[in-house]
Protein backbone atom coordinates (compact mmCIF):
# COMPACT_ATOMS: atom_id res chain seq x y z
CA UNK A 1 0.00 0.00 0.00
CA UNK A 2 1.01 3.62 -0.51
CA UNK A 3 1.29 5.03 3.01
CA UNK A 4 1.66 8.70 3.93
CA UNK A 5 3.59 8.65 7.21
CA UNK A 6 3.68 11.88 9.26
CA UNK A 7 6.24 12.33 12.06
CA UNK A 8 6.27 15.25 14.49
CA UNK A 9 9.74 16.80 14.65
CA UNK A 10 9.86 18.05 18.27
CA UNK A 11 12.53 15.93 19.94
CA UNK A 12 14.01 12.79 18.40
CA UNK A 13 11.94 10.14 20.18
CA UNK A 14 9.19 10.19 17.56
CA UNK A 15 11.72 9.87 14.73
CA UNK A 16 13.60 6.92 16.22
CA UNK A 17 10.37 5.06 17.01
CA UNK A 18 8.90 5.83 13.58
CA UNK A 19 12.06 4.53 11.91
CA UNK A 20 11.39 1.12 13.47
CA UNK A 21 7.81 1.07 12.17
CA UNK A 22 8.84 2.37 8.74
CA UNK A 23 11.48 -0.35 8.39
CA UNK A 24 8.81 -2.93 9.16
CA UNK A 25 6.42 -1.43 6.58
CA UNK A 26 9.09 -1.43 3.88
CA UNK A 27 9.98 -5.04 4.70
CA UNK A 28 6.30 -5.94 4.28
CA UNK A 29 6.28 -4.44 0.80
CA UNK A 30 4.53 -1.14 1.53
CA UNK A 31 5.58 2.16 -0.05
CA UNK A 32 5.83 4.98 2.53
CA UNK A 33 6.15 8.69 1.85
CA UNK A 34 7.34 10.48 4.98
CA UNK A 35 6.44 14.06 5.95
CA UNK A 36 8.44 15.34 8.91
CA UNK A 37 9.78 18.54 10.45
CA UNK A 38 12.83 19.66 12.41
CA UNK A 39 15.90 17.56 13.18
CA UNK A 40 13.81 14.46 12.62
CA UNK A 41 13.82 15.17 8.86
CA UNK A 42 17.62 15.02 8.70
CA UNK A 43 17.58 11.74 10.63
CA UNK A 44 14.86 9.97 8.63
CA UNK A 45 16.02 11.24 5.25
CA UNK A 46 19.31 9.38 5.79
CA UNK A 47 17.41 6.10 5.98
CA UNK A 48 14.45 6.54 3.61
CA UNK A 49 14.54 8.04 0.09
CA UNK A 50 11.05 9.58 -0.02
CA UNK A 51 11.11 12.12 2.83
CA UNK A 52 9.44 15.56 2.60
CA UNK A 53 10.44 18.33 5.02
CA UNK A 54 7.69 20.50 6.51
CA UNK A 55 7.60 23.13 9.24
CA UNK A 56 6.61 22.05 12.74
CA UNK A 57 5.74 23.51 16.12
CA UNK A 58 8.38 23.82 18.84
CA UNK A 59 8.56 23.71 22.63
CA UNK A 60 10.62 26.33 24.49
CA UNK A 61 12.29 25.84 27.88
CA UNK A 62 13.47 28.18 30.63
CA UNK A 63 15.25 27.27 33.88
CA UNK A 64 14.74 23.55 33.36
CA UNK A 65 10.97 23.82 32.79
CA UNK A 66 8.75 24.11 29.76
CA UNK A 67 7.85 27.77 29.15
CA UNK A 68 4.18 27.42 28.27
CA UNK A 69 3.53 31.10 27.49
CA UNK A 70 6.56 31.46 25.21
CA UNK A 71 5.78 28.17 23.46
CA UNK A 72 2.22 29.25 22.71
CA UNK A 73 3.25 32.75 21.62
CA UNK A 74 5.98 31.66 19.20
CA UNK A 75 3.88 28.92 17.67
CA UNK A 76 0.91 31.24 17.15
CA UNK A 77 3.18 33.77 15.41
CA UNK A 78 4.69 31.07 13.19
CA UNK A 79 1.45 29.25 12.35
CA UNK A 80 0.21 31.29 9.32
CA UNK A 81 3.49 31.07 7.39
CA UNK A 82 3.91 27.46 8.53
CA UNK A 83 0.49 26.52 7.14
CA UNK A 84 1.30 28.11 3.79
CA UNK A 85 4.68 26.38 3.43
CA UNK A 86 3.29 23.02 4.47
CA UNK A 87 0.35 23.38 2.08
CA UNK A 88 2.80 23.95 -0.77
CA UNK A 89 4.73 20.83 0.22
CA UNK A 90 1.58 18.75 0.29
CA UNK A 91 0.19 19.97 -3.01
CA UNK A 92 3.51 19.51 -4.80
CA UNK A 93 4.66 16.26 -3.20
CA UNK A 94 1.78 14.37 -1.61
CA UNK A 95 -1.12 14.81 -4.04
CA UNK A 96 0.67 12.97 -6.84
CA UNK A 97 1.54 10.16 -4.41
CA UNK A 98 -2.19 9.42 -3.82
CA UNK A 99 -1.82 7.62 -0.47
CA UNK A 100 -4.16 4.76 0.36
CA UNK A 101 -3.72 5.13 4.12
CA UNK A 102 -2.19 7.68 6.50
CA UNK A 103 -0.16 6.85 9.60
CA UNK A 104 0.55 9.75 11.95
CA UNK A 105 3.01 9.87 14.81
CA UNK A 106 1.37 12.89 16.43
CA UNK A 107 1.77 14.89 13.18
CA UNK A 108 -1.17 17.09 12.19
CA UNK A 109 -0.68 17.77 8.49
CA UNK A 110 -0.74 14.13 7.42
CA UNK A 111 -3.89 13.70 9.54
CA UNK A 112 -5.43 16.76 7.87
CA UNK A 113 -4.63 15.39 4.42
CA UNK A 114 -6.25 12.07 5.29
CA UNK A 115 -9.42 13.62 6.71
CA UNK A 116 -9.76 16.05 3.78
CA UNK A 117 -9.31 13.33 1.15
CA UNK A 118 -11.27 10.56 2.87
CA UNK A 119 -8.17 8.44 3.49
CA UNK A 120 -8.21 6.38 6.74
CA UNK A 121 -5.80 7.65 9.38
CA UNK A 122 -4.02 5.40 11.89
CA UNK A 123 -2.38 7.06 14.90
CA UNK A 124 0.76 5.51 16.41
CA UNK A 125 2.21 7.54 19.28
CA UNK A 126 2.64 7.64 23.04
CA UNK A 127 0.64 10.82 23.72
CA UNK A 128 -2.89 9.53 23.08
CA UNK A 129 -2.84 7.53 26.30
CA UNK A 130 -3.20 10.83 28.20
CA UNK A 131 -6.58 11.53 26.60
CA UNK A 132 -7.89 8.05 25.76
CA UNK A 133 -7.34 6.46 29.20
CA UNK A 134 -8.48 7.00 32.77
CA UNK A 135 -5.71 7.91 35.22
CA UNK A 136 -5.84 7.54 39.00
CA UNK A 137 -5.85 10.63 41.21
CA UNK A 138 -2.27 10.01 42.37
CA UNK A 139 -1.05 10.37 38.76
CA UNK A 140 -2.49 13.89 38.38
CA UNK A 141 -2.37 15.15 41.97
CA UNK A 142 -0.63 18.52 42.17
CA UNK A 143 -0.29 18.83 38.37
CA UNK A 144 -3.96 18.79 37.39
CA UNK A 145 -3.73 22.09 35.49
CA UNK A 146 -0.89 20.70 33.34
CA UNK A 147 -2.86 17.46 32.90
CA UNK A 148 -6.06 19.18 31.78
CA UNK A 149 -4.20 21.50 29.40
CA UNK A 150 -2.26 18.59 27.88
CA UNK A 151 -5.33 16.39 27.60
CA UNK A 152 -7.29 19.16 25.85
CA UNK A 153 -4.44 19.71 23.39
CA UNK A 154 -4.17 16.00 22.59
CA UNK A 155 -7.95 15.68 22.21
CA UNK A 156 -7.85 18.42 19.56
CA UNK A 157 -4.69 17.15 17.85
CA UNK A 158 -5.79 14.04 15.90
CA UNK A 159 -9.54 13.51 16.41
CA UNK A 160 -11.56 10.88 14.57
CA UNK A 161 -8.77 8.51 13.51
CA UNK A 162 -9.66 5.08 12.18
CA UNK A 163 -7.63 3.60 15.04
CA UNK A 164 -5.21 4.68 17.76
CA UNK A 165 -2.22 2.57 18.79
CA UNK A 166 -0.85 4.03 22.04
CA UNK A 167 2.64 2.81 22.93
CA UNK A 168 3.28 2.51 26.66
CA UNK A 169 5.09 0.72 29.49
CA UNK A 170 2.03 1.15 31.77
CA UNK A 171 -1.52 0.05 31.03
CA UNK A 172 -4.37 2.10 32.54
CA UNK A 173 -8.00 1.46 31.61
CA UNK A 174 -9.06 2.80 28.22
CA UNK A 175 -12.06 5.13 28.53
CA UNK A 176 -15.26 3.36 27.42
CA UNK A 177 -16.05 5.80 24.59
CA UNK A 178 -12.66 5.11 22.96
CA UNK A 179 -12.31 1.38 23.70
CA UNK A 180 -13.33 0.25 20.20
CA UNK A 181 -10.76 2.43 18.43
CA UNK A 182 -7.83 2.36 20.90
CA UNK A 183 -5.23 -0.34 21.48
CA UNK A 184 -2.48 -0.08 24.07
CA UNK A 185 0.73 -1.77 22.91
CA UNK A 186 4.18 -2.12 24.48
CA UNK A 187 6.83 0.46 23.62
CA UNK A 188 8.44 0.51 20.17
CA UNK A 189 12.06 -0.53 20.61
CA UNK A 190 15.08 -0.21 18.34
CA UNK A 191 16.67 -3.41 17.08
CA UNK A 192 19.92 -2.53 18.84
CA UNK A 193 18.06 -2.42 22.17
CA UNK A 194 16.22 -5.67 21.48
CA UNK A 195 19.52 -7.39 20.67
CA UNK A 196 21.59 -5.79 23.47
CA UNK A 197 23.14 -8.35 25.85
CA UNK A 198 21.90 -7.67 29.35
CA UNK A 199 24.46 -7.43 32.14
CA UNK A 200 24.75 -6.06 35.67
CA UNK A 201 27.65 -3.64 35.69
CA UNK A 202 28.85 -1.40 38.51
CA UNK A 203 27.88 1.97 37.00
CA UNK A 204 24.75 4.11 37.00
CA UNK A 205 23.86 5.57 33.61
CA UNK A 206 22.83 9.24 33.76
CA UNK A 207 21.22 11.08 30.85
CA UNK A 208 21.25 14.87 31.15
CA UNK A 209 19.43 17.02 28.58
CA UNK A 210 20.27 20.50 29.94
CA UNK A 211 23.69 21.87 29.05
CA UNK A 212 23.13 24.83 31.39
CA UNK A 213 22.83 22.67 34.54
CA UNK A 214 26.18 23.02 36.32
CA UNK A 215 25.08 21.19 39.49
CA UNK A 216 24.80 17.65 38.13
CA UNK A 217 28.46 16.63 38.02
CA UNK A 218 29.45 18.12 41.42
CA UNK A 219 26.45 16.37 43.00
CA UNK A 220 27.48 13.02 41.55
CA UNK A 221 31.12 13.52 42.51
CA UNK A 222 30.11 13.81 46.16
CA UNK A 223 28.62 10.30 45.96
CA UNK A 224 32.05 8.65 45.95
CA UNK A 225 30.76 5.14 46.68
CA UNK A 226 29.07 4.98 43.28
CA UNK A 227 30.30 5.23 39.70
CA UNK A 228 28.34 7.25 37.12
CA UNK A 229 28.47 7.36 33.33
CA UNK A 230 26.91 10.59 32.05
CA UNK A 231 25.59 11.25 28.55
CA UNK A 232 24.16 14.49 27.20
CA UNK A 233 26.90 16.99 28.09
CA UNK A 234 28.50 16.48 24.65
CA UNK A 235 32.07 15.82 25.72
CA UNK A 236 34.37 13.09 26.97
CA UNK A 237 36.07 13.43 30.36
CA UNK A 238 37.12 11.43 33.41
CA UNK A 239 36.19 13.29 36.60
CA UNK A 240 36.86 10.90 39.44
CA UNK A 241 33.85 8.64 39.90
CA UNK A 242 32.04 10.44 37.04
CA UNK A 243 32.72 9.59 33.40
CA UNK A 244 31.36 11.97 30.75
CA UNK A 245 30.75 10.47 27.32
CA UNK A 246 29.88 12.24 24.10
CA UNK A 247 26.97 10.69 22.25
CA UNK A 248 27.49 7.40 20.46
CA UNK A 249 24.47 5.20 19.77
CA UNK A 250 26.43 1.97 20.15
CA UNK A 251 28.23 3.20 23.24
CA UNK A 252 25.04 4.50 24.83
CA UNK A 253 23.16 1.24 24.33
CA UNK A 254 26.13 -0.75 25.63
CA UNK A 255 26.33 1.41 28.77
CA UNK A 256 22.56 1.25 29.22
CA UNK A 257 22.38 -2.53 28.88
CA UNK A 258 25.20 -2.99 31.43
CA UNK A 259 24.07 -0.32 33.93
CA UNK A 260 22.92 -1.19 37.43
CA UNK A 261 20.40 1.69 37.34
CA UNK A 262 19.35 4.69 35.24
CA UNK A 263 18.87 8.38 36.15
CA UNK A 264 17.05 10.52 33.57
CA UNK A 265 14.24 12.98 33.06
CA UNK A 266 10.73 11.78 32.19
CA UNK A 267 11.18 11.29 28.44
CA UNK A 268 9.53 8.08 27.39
CA UNK A 269 12.12 6.69 24.97
CA UNK A 270 14.85 6.10 27.56
CA UNK A 271 12.37 4.97 30.21
CA UNK A 272 10.94 2.42 27.74
CA UNK A 273 14.39 1.07 26.97
CA UNK A 274 15.40 0.96 30.64
CA UNK A 275 12.21 -0.91 31.57
CA UNK A 276 12.70 -3.43 28.75
CA UNK A 277 16.30 -4.04 29.86
CA UNK A 278 15.26 -4.41 33.50
CA UNK A 279 16.93 -1.28 34.87
CA UNK A 280 15.63 0.59 37.96
CA UNK A 281 14.89 4.23 37.15
CA UNK A 282 15.19 7.55 38.96
CA UNK A 283 13.07 9.91 36.89
CA UNK A 284 13.23 13.70 37.40
CA UNK A 285 10.68 15.11 34.91
CA UNK A 286 10.88 18.51 33.23
CA UNK A 287 8.45 20.80 35.06
CA UNK A 288 5.16 21.69 33.32
CA UNK A 289 5.53 18.83 30.83
CA UNK A 290 2.72 16.57 31.99
CA UNK A 291 3.74 13.64 29.82
CA UNK A 292 7.10 13.48 31.61
CA UNK A 293 5.42 13.93 34.99
CA UNK A 294 3.02 11.09 34.17
CA UNK A 295 5.85 8.77 33.11
CA UNK A 296 7.76 9.46 36.33
CA UNK A 297 4.69 8.81 38.46
CA UNK A 298 3.95 5.52 36.72
CA UNK A 299 7.59 4.48 37.22
CA UNK A 300 7.03 4.93 40.95
CA UNK A 301 3.49 3.52 40.92
CA UNK A 302 4.72 0.28 39.32
CA UNK A 303 7.64 0.03 41.76
CA UNK A 304 10.22 0.40 38.99
CA UNK A 305 11.99 3.26 40.75
CA UNK A 306 11.41 6.78 42.01
CA UNK A 307 9.77 9.81 40.44
CA UNK A 308 11.36 12.88 42.02
CA UNK A 309 10.50 16.60 41.65
CA UNK A 310 14.17 17.59 41.81
CA UNK A 311 17.65 16.12 41.53
CA UNK A 312 19.97 16.07 44.52
CA UNK A 313 22.37 13.75 46.31
CA UNK A 314 19.89 12.64 48.97
CA UNK A 315 17.40 11.54 46.32
CA UNK A 316 20.09 9.57 44.47
CA UNK A 317 21.26 7.90 47.69
CA UNK A 318 17.68 6.94 48.64
CA UNK A 319 17.10 5.54 45.14
CA UNK A 320 20.28 3.45 45.09
CA UNK A 321 19.61 2.06 48.59
CA UNK A 322 16.36 0.56 47.23
CA UNK A 323 17.89 -0.46 43.91
CA UNK A 324 17.51 -4.25 44.45
CA UNK A 325 13.81 -3.92 45.28
CA UNK A 326 13.17 -1.82 42.16
CA UNK A 327 15.18 -4.28 40.04
CA UNK A 328 12.99 -7.14 41.22
CA UNK A 329 9.85 -5.25 40.27
CA UNK A 330 10.99 -4.12 36.83
CA UNK A 331 12.19 -7.66 36.06
CA UNK A 332 8.52 -8.70 35.94
CA UNK A 333 7.95 -6.55 32.84
CA UNK A 334 7.62 -8.76 29.75
CA UNK A 335 7.56 -7.69 26.13
CA UNK A 336 7.93 -9.79 22.99
CA UNK A 337 9.84 -7.19 21.01
CA UNK A 338 7.58 -5.16 18.72
CA UNK A 339 5.48 -8.17 17.68
CA UNK A 340 2.19 -7.06 19.24
CA UNK A 341 2.10 -3.70 17.44
CA UNK A 342 3.40 -5.10 14.15
CA UNK A 343 0.87 -7.95 14.12
CA UNK A 344 -2.06 -5.63 14.85
CA UNK A 345 -0.87 -3.05 12.32
CA UNK A 346 -0.37 -5.67 9.58
CA UNK A 347 -3.89 -7.01 10.16
CA UNK A 348 -5.39 -3.51 10.04
CA UNK A 349 -3.58 -2.58 6.82
CA UNK A 350 -4.68 -5.86 5.23
CA UNK A 351 -8.28 -5.13 6.22
CA UNK A 352 -8.12 -1.58 4.82
CA UNK A 353 -6.49 -2.85 1.64
CA UNK A 354 -9.25 -5.41 1.15
CA UNK A 355 -11.89 -2.72 1.59
CA UNK A 356 -10.32 -0.57 -1.09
Amino acid sequence: MRILYGVVGEGMGHATRSKVVLEHLVARGHQPKIVVSGRAHGFLSRHFPDCVEIKGLTIHYRDGAMDRDLSVLKNVVLSPSMLLENARSYFSEVDAFAPEVVISDFESYSWLYGKHHGVPVISIDNQQIIHKCDHDDDVVAGVRADFEATRAFIKAKLPGCHHYFATTFFFPEVRAKYAAVTTLVPPILRRAVLEAPRAAGDHVLVYQTSLSDDTLVPTLQRLRDHRFVVYGLRRDAELGNVTLRDFSEDGFIRDLASARAVIANGGQSLINEAVYLGKPILSVPVRHQFEQEMNARYVEKLGYGIGAPRFDGDVVEAFLRERDKFAGNVARHHQDGNSLLFGALDAMLAELGARR
